[in-house]
Protein backbone atom coordinates (compact mmCIF):
# COMPACT_ATOMS: atom_id res chain seq x y z
CA UNK A 1 0.00 0.00 0.00
CA UNK A 2 3.04 2.41 0.33
CA UNK A 3 2.74 4.81 -2.16
CA UNK A 4 5.74 3.75 -5.41
CA UNK A 5 5.89 7.82 -6.06
CA UNK A 6 7.92 8.24 -3.26
CA UNK A 7 9.84 5.21 -2.95
CA UNK A 8 11.06 5.53 -6.15
CA UNK A 9 12.38 9.33 -5.55
CA UNK A 10 13.57 8.01 -2.04
CA UNK A 11 15.73 5.29 -3.66
CA UNK A 12 16.82 7.49 -6.29
CA UNK A 13 18.36 9.69 -3.23
CA UNK A 14 19.45 7.17 -1.14
CA UNK A 15 21.64 5.71 -4.25
CA UNK A 16 22.93 9.71 -4.48
CA UNK A 17 23.61 9.95 -0.82
CA UNK A 18 25.56 6.23 -0.63
CA UNK A 19 27.59 7.35 -3.65
CA UNK A 20 28.83 10.54 -1.63
CA UNK A 21 29.08 8.29 1.87
CA UNK A 22 30.51 5.24 0.26
CA UNK A 23 32.62 3.11 -1.34
CA UNK A 24 35.62 5.21 -2.73
CA UNK A 25 35.69 7.58 0.07
CA UNK A 26 34.36 5.29 2.56
CA UNK A 27 34.48 7.56 5.15
CA UNK A 28 31.11 7.44 6.71
CA UNK A 29 30.32 9.70 9.52
CA UNK A 30 31.23 7.99 12.33
CA UNK A 31 34.58 7.59 10.47
CA UNK A 32 37.27 9.28 13.02
CA UNK A 33 38.94 11.37 10.38
CA UNK A 34 35.47 13.13 10.06
CA UNK A 35 34.63 16.15 12.34
CA UNK A 36 32.09 15.39 15.16
CA UNK A 37 29.61 17.39 13.87
CA UNK A 38 26.69 18.56 16.25
CA UNK A 39 23.08 18.71 15.05
CA UNK A 40 20.18 20.39 16.44
CA UNK A 41 16.94 19.01 16.58
CA UNK A 42 13.87 21.40 17.12
CA UNK A 43 10.13 20.05 17.23
CA UNK A 44 7.45 22.36 18.11
CA UNK A 45 5.32 21.01 20.48
CA UNK A 46 4.44 18.11 22.67
CA UNK A 47 0.70 17.81 23.15
CA UNK A 48 0.69 15.85 19.45
CA UNK A 49 2.18 11.93 20.79
CA UNK A 50 4.16 11.64 17.26
CA UNK A 51 6.91 14.04 18.44
CA UNK A 52 8.20 12.44 21.25
CA UNK A 53 7.28 9.11 20.74
CA UNK A 54 8.17 8.64 17.37
CA UNK A 55 10.50 11.51 15.83
CA UNK A 56 12.81 12.65 17.96
CA UNK A 57 14.20 9.01 19.08
CA UNK A 58 13.61 8.22 15.50
CA UNK A 59 15.78 10.69 13.90
CA UNK A 60 18.46 10.48 16.85
CA UNK A 61 18.88 6.49 16.45
CA UNK A 62 19.69 7.52 12.70
CA UNK A 63 21.76 10.17 13.25
CA UNK A 64 23.86 7.33 15.63
CA UNK A 65 23.68 4.86 12.98
CA UNK A 66 25.32 7.17 10.26
CA UNK A 67 27.25 9.03 12.38
CA UNK A 68 28.48 7.36 16.06
CA UNK A 69 30.68 11.04 16.38
CA UNK A 70 27.79 13.38 15.87
CA UNK A 71 25.87 14.83 18.87
CA UNK A 72 22.30 15.84 18.85
CA UNK A 73 20.85 18.95 20.46
CA UNK A 74 16.86 18.20 21.22
CA UNK A 75 14.62 20.95 21.74
CA UNK A 76 10.98 21.17 21.98
CA UNK A 77 8.74 24.51 21.83
CA UNK A 78 5.48 23.68 23.77
CA UNK A 79 3.90 25.36 20.86
CA UNK A 80 6.00 28.51 21.92
CA UNK A 81 7.72 30.57 19.17
CA UNK A 82 9.75 33.21 21.74
CA UNK A 83 11.08 30.19 23.14
CA UNK A 84 11.76 28.29 20.15
CA UNK A 85 13.45 30.88 19.12
CA UNK A 86 15.79 31.42 22.13
CA UNK A 87 16.34 27.59 21.44
CA UNK A 88 17.86 28.13 18.35
CA UNK A 89 19.73 30.96 19.30
CA UNK A 90 20.95 28.76 22.02
CA UNK A 91 22.11 25.95 19.42
CA UNK A 92 23.78 28.33 17.30
CA UNK A 93 25.70 29.36 20.16
CA UNK A 94 26.64 26.00 21.20
CA UNK A 95 28.10 25.15 17.47
CA UNK A 96 25.45 23.56 15.96
CA UNK A 97 27.12 22.57 12.73
CA UNK A 98 23.09 22.07 11.07
CA UNK A 99 19.73 22.82 12.27
CA UNK A 100 16.42 20.44 11.41
CA UNK A 101 13.71 23.02 12.53
CA UNK A 102 10.03 22.11 12.92
CA UNK A 103 8.80 25.93 13.27
CA UNK A 104 5.97 26.61 15.77
CA UNK A 105 5.37 29.53 13.29
CA UNK A 106 7.10 28.99 10.07
CA UNK A 107 6.04 31.96 8.92
CA UNK A 108 8.04 34.12 11.60
CA UNK A 109 11.97 32.12 11.56
CA UNK A 110 12.71 33.35 8.41
CA UNK A 111 15.31 35.85 10.64
CA UNK A 112 16.63 32.76 12.50
CA UNK A 113 17.10 30.74 9.17
CA UNK A 114 18.86 33.56 7.66
CA UNK A 115 21.15 33.94 11.17
CA UNK A 116 22.24 30.61 10.66
CA UNK A 117 23.07 31.12 7.10
CA UNK A 118 25.14 33.98 7.94
CA UNK A 119 26.78 31.53 10.36
CA UNK A 120 27.47 29.19 6.79
CA UNK A 121 24.72 26.47 9.12
CA UNK A 122 22.44 24.38 6.88
CA UNK A 123 19.12 24.64 7.55
CA UNK A 124 16.47 21.29 6.89
CA UNK A 125 12.43 22.29 7.95
CA UNK A 126 11.24 19.24 9.05
CA UNK A 127 7.15 18.84 8.19
CA UNK A 128 6.76 22.20 8.04
CA UNK A 129 7.82 24.21 5.26
CA UNK A 130 9.57 27.53 6.11
CA UNK A 131 8.76 30.34 3.92
CA UNK A 132 10.21 34.19 3.16
CA UNK A 133 13.70 32.89 3.23
CA UNK A 134 15.36 30.15 1.07
CA UNK A 135 17.36 27.25 2.86
CA UNK A 136 18.77 23.73 1.67
CA UNK A 137 16.15 20.95 2.54
CA UNK A 138 12.25 20.42 3.53
CA UNK A 139 11.02 16.99 4.42
CA UNK A 140 7.62 16.28 4.98
CA UNK A 141 4.62 14.73 3.72
CA UNK A 142 2.59 15.54 0.76
CA UNK A 143 -0.11 17.93 2.91
CA UNK A 144 -2.58 18.85 0.37
CA UNK A 145 -2.89 15.00 -0.46
CA UNK A 146 -3.34 14.64 3.15
CA UNK A 147 -6.22 17.04 3.10
CA UNK A 148 -8.03 15.39 -0.19
CA UNK A 149 -7.38 12.08 1.62
CA UNK A 150 -9.49 13.12 4.73
CA UNK A 151 -12.17 14.55 2.59
CA UNK A 152 -12.22 12.23 0.41
CA UNK A 153 -12.79 8.96 3.63
CA UNK A 154 -15.49 11.06 5.00
CA UNK A 155 -17.65 11.22 1.98
CA UNK A 156 -17.51 8.05 1.61
CA UNK A 157 -18.44 7.14 4.96
CA UNK A 158 -21.55 9.38 4.88
CA UNK A 159 -22.02 7.67 1.43
CA UNK A 160 -22.23 4.34 3.30
CA UNK A 161 -24.26 6.26 6.12
CA UNK A 162 -26.52 7.69 3.59
CA UNK A 163 -26.68 11.21 5.36
CA UNK A 164 -24.56 13.06 2.52
CA UNK A 165 -26.90 15.51 1.77
CA UNK A 166 -29.35 14.75 4.79
CA UNK A 167 -27.45 17.66 7.02
CA UNK A 168 -24.40 19.44 7.64
CA UNK A 169 -20.48 18.72 8.58
CA UNK A 170 -18.23 20.35 10.95
CA UNK A 171 -14.39 20.99 9.89
CA UNK A 172 -12.04 21.71 12.24
CA UNK A 173 -8.57 22.75 10.97
CA UNK A 174 -4.90 22.77 12.50
CA UNK A 175 -2.97 25.61 14.01
CA UNK A 176 -3.43 28.89 11.73
CA UNK A 177 0.63 29.37 12.65
CA UNK A 178 1.47 26.19 10.60
CA UNK A 179 1.08 26.21 7.02
CA UNK A 180 0.22 22.60 6.56
CA UNK A 181 -2.81 23.27 8.01
CA UNK A 182 -3.84 25.27 5.23
CA UNK A 183 -2.49 22.64 2.99
CA UNK A 184 -4.71 20.17 4.10
CA UNK A 185 -7.32 22.67 4.39
CA UNK A 186 -7.15 23.38 0.40
CA UNK A 187 -6.99 19.62 0.39
CA UNK A 188 -10.05 18.94 1.91
CA UNK A 189 -12.09 21.50 0.77
CA UNK A 190 -10.68 20.36 -3.00
CA UNK A 191 -12.79 17.27 -2.16
CA UNK A 192 -15.93 18.52 0.16
CA UNK A 193 -16.64 21.81 -1.60
CA UNK A 194 -20.21 21.30 -3.85
CA UNK A 195 -20.91 17.72 -2.29
CA UNK A 196 -21.43 18.76 1.56
CA UNK A 197 -22.49 21.71 3.49
CA UNK A 198 -19.90 23.04 6.04
CA UNK A 199 -21.99 24.11 9.13
CA UNK A 200 -18.91 25.42 10.93
CA UNK A 201 -15.13 25.69 10.26
CA UNK A 202 -12.49 26.47 12.87
CA UNK A 203 -8.55 27.06 12.56
CA UNK A 204 -7.81 25.47 16.14
CA UNK A 205 -4.63 27.50 17.98
CA UNK A 206 -1.73 25.19 18.44
CA UNK A 207 -3.41 22.08 17.26
CA UNK A 208 -5.17 22.10 20.99
CA UNK A 209 -7.35 18.99 21.47
CA UNK A 210 -8.79 20.92 24.13
CA UNK A 211 -9.99 23.73 22.03
CA UNK A 212 -11.03 21.16 19.38
CA UNK A 213 -13.40 20.24 22.17
CA UNK A 214 -14.57 23.94 22.81
CA UNK A 215 -15.01 24.36 19.21
CA UNK A 216 -17.06 20.74 18.45
CA UNK A 217 -19.03 22.13 21.67
CA UNK A 218 -19.53 25.44 19.97
CA UNK A 219 -21.11 23.47 16.44
CA UNK A 220 -23.20 21.36 18.24
CA UNK A 221 -24.70 24.16 20.01
CA UNK A 222 -25.21 26.54 16.60
CA UNK A 223 -26.11 23.82 14.64
CA UNK A 224 -27.99 21.27 16.77
CA UNK A 225 -26.82 17.66 17.46
CA UNK A 226 -28.83 15.80 14.81
CA UNK A 227 -28.20 17.98 11.98
CA UNK A 228 -24.26 17.32 12.41
CA UNK A 229 -23.60 14.20 10.07
CA UNK A 230 -20.05 14.21 9.87
CA UNK A 231 -16.27 16.00 11.32
CA UNK A 232 -13.41 16.60 9.47
CA UNK A 233 -10.82 17.21 11.94
CA UNK A 234 -7.14 17.40 10.56
CA UNK A 235 -5.55 15.45 13.32
CA UNK A 236 -6.12 12.41 15.93
CA UNK A 237 -5.42 14.42 18.77
CA UNK A 238 -8.14 16.89 18.26
CA UNK A 239 -10.34 14.26 16.31
CA UNK A 240 -10.60 13.02 20.34
CA UNK A 241 -11.35 16.40 21.56
CA UNK A 242 -14.41 16.53 18.82
CA UNK A 243 -15.26 13.29 20.12
CA UNK A 244 -15.32 13.88 23.71
CA UNK A 245 -18.06 17.22 23.02
CA UNK A 246 -20.31 14.55 21.23
CA UNK A 247 -20.64 12.16 23.75
CA UNK A 248 -21.21 14.83 26.29
CA UNK A 249 -23.71 16.10 24.10
CA UNK A 250 -25.44 12.66 24.76
CA UNK A 251 -24.68 11.19 21.34
CA UNK A 252 -25.13 7.53 21.27
CA UNK A 253 -23.14 7.12 18.24
CA UNK A 254 -20.63 9.72 17.10
CA UNK A 255 -20.82 10.38 13.50
CA UNK A 256 -17.78 9.60 10.77
CA UNK A 257 -14.91 11.89 12.32
CA UNK A 258 -11.32 11.80 10.26
CA UNK A 259 -7.91 12.46 11.55
CA UNK A 260 -4.42 12.46 11.21
CA UNK A 261 -0.83 10.89 12.75
CA UNK A 262 -2.25 7.15 13.35
CA UNK A 263 -1.68 8.18 17.46
CA UNK A 264 -1.99 5.07 19.41
CA UNK A 265 -5.60 6.16 20.84
CA UNK A 266 -6.89 6.90 17.53
CA UNK A 267 -6.06 3.42 16.12
CA UNK A 268 -8.17 2.27 18.99
CA UNK A 269 -10.71 4.36 18.53
CA UNK A 270 -11.21 3.65 14.89
CA UNK A 271 -11.01 -0.47 15.66
CA UNK A 272 -13.99 0.17 18.16
CA UNK A 273 -16.00 2.35 15.96
CA UNK A 274 -16.11 5.43 18.02
CA UNK A 275 -13.17 7.31 15.12
CA UNK A 276 -13.93 6.65 10.76
CA UNK A 277 -9.82 6.86 9.65
CA UNK A 278 -6.58 8.27 10.38
CA UNK A 279 -3.66 9.03 8.29
CA UNK A 280 -0.88 7.04 8.78
CA UNK A 281 2.17 9.16 8.40
CA UNK A 282 5.71 7.33 7.71
CA UNK A 283 7.06 9.60 10.29
CA UNK A 284 9.77 6.82 9.89
CA UNK A 285 10.59 7.43 6.71
CA UNK A 286 10.57 11.14 7.33
CA UNK A 287 12.80 11.39 10.39
CA UNK A 288 15.31 9.10 9.32
CA UNK A 289 15.27 11.14 5.78
CA UNK A 290 16.03 14.54 7.64
CA UNK A 291 18.36 12.89 9.74
CA UNK A 292 20.37 11.66 6.91
CA UNK A 293 20.27 14.83 4.99
CA UNK A 294 21.32 16.35 8.46
CA UNK A 295 24.78 14.00 8.52
CA UNK A 296 25.27 14.58 4.37
CA UNK A 297 25.22 18.32 5.09
CA UNK A 298 27.42 18.76 7.90
CA UNK A 299 30.09 16.47 5.92
CA UNK A 300 29.81 18.73 2.85
CA UNK A 301 27.48 16.09 0.91
CA UNK A 302 24.49 17.36 -1.42
CA UNK A 303 22.37 14.77 -2.06
CA UNK A 304 19.61 15.31 -4.56
CA UNK A 305 15.91 15.95 -3.58
CA UNK A 306 13.77 14.61 -5.78
CA UNK A 307 11.15 17.67 -5.56
CA UNK A 308 11.28 21.26 -5.46
CA UNK A 309 8.78 23.67 -3.24
CA UNK A 310 7.74 27.07 -3.87
CA UNK A 311 7.72 28.57 -0.53
CA UNK A 312 6.83 31.82 -1.78
CA UNK A 313 10.61 33.27 -2.12
CA UNK A 314 12.56 30.11 -3.39
CA UNK A 315 12.03 26.77 -4.24
CA UNK A 316 13.25 24.13 -1.64
CA UNK A 317 15.04 20.73 -2.67
CA UNK A 318 12.06 19.01 -1.05
CA UNK A 319 11.55 15.40 -0.35
CA UNK A 320 7.83 15.00 -0.42
CA UNK A 321 6.26 11.33 1.45
CA UNK A 322 2.93 10.09 0.47
CA UNK A 323 0.23 9.98 3.53
CA UNK A 324 -1.80 6.51 3.63
CA UNK A 325 -5.65 6.89 4.76
CA UNK A 326 -6.16 3.79 7.18
CA UNK A 327 -10.01 2.75 8.32
CA UNK A 328 -10.37 -0.11 10.79
CA UNK A 329 -9.93 -3.10 7.82
CA UNK A 330 -6.49 -1.38 6.77
CA UNK A 331 -4.91 -0.64 10.65
CA UNK A 332 -3.28 -4.47 9.99
CA UNK A 333 -1.56 -4.20 6.97
CA UNK A 334 -0.14 -1.21 7.16
CA UNK A 335 0.51 0.39 10.97
CA UNK A 336 1.05 -3.19 12.39
CA UNK A 337 2.77 -4.52 9.32
CA UNK A 338 5.27 -1.85 9.66
CA UNK A 339 5.62 -2.23 13.38
CA UNK A 340 4.52 1.24 14.16
CA UNK A 341 2.50 -0.34 16.45
CA UNK A 342 2.29 -3.99 17.87
CA UNK A 343 -0.73 -5.58 17.87
CA UNK A 344 0.00 -5.90 22.08
CA UNK A 345 0.43 -1.84 21.89
CA UNK A 346 -3.09 -1.56 20.39
CA UNK A 347 -5.01 -4.95 21.74
CA UNK A 348 -5.77 -3.93 25.48
CA UNK A 349 -8.41 -5.65 27.17
CA UNK A 350 -11.43 -3.01 26.05
CA UNK A 351 -10.15 -3.29 22.54
CA UNK A 352 -9.46 -6.85 22.00
CA UNK A 353 -12.60 -8.22 20.54
CA UNK A 354 -12.21 -5.31 18.25
CA UNK A 355 -8.53 -6.60 17.05
CA UNK A 356 -9.86 -9.92 16.71
CA UNK A 357 -12.55 -8.96 14.81
CA UNK A 358 -9.93 -7.35 11.78
CA UNK A 359 -7.36 -10.58 12.48
CA UNK A 360 -4.90 -8.21 14.64
CA UNK A 361 -3.52 -10.34 17.38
Amino acid sequence: MRASRFAAAAATAAVVFLSACGAADNSDASDSSKKAATIALFLPESKTTRYEAFDRPLFEAKVKALCADCKVLYFNADQDAAKQQQQVEAALTQGADALVLDAVDAGAVASLVNRAKQAKVPVIAYDRLISGITYDYYVSFNNVRVGEMQGQALLDALGKAGTTGKGKIVMINGSPTDPSSADYKTGAHHVLDGKVTVGREFDTPDWSPDKAQQEMEQAITALGRDNIVGVLSANDGMAGGAIAAMKRAGYATVPPITGQDAELAAVQRILTGEQYMTIYLDIRSEAEKAAELAVGVVHDQKPAAPANVDNGTAKIPSFLLDPIPVTADKIKDTIVKDGFYTAADICTPPVKAACARQGIQ
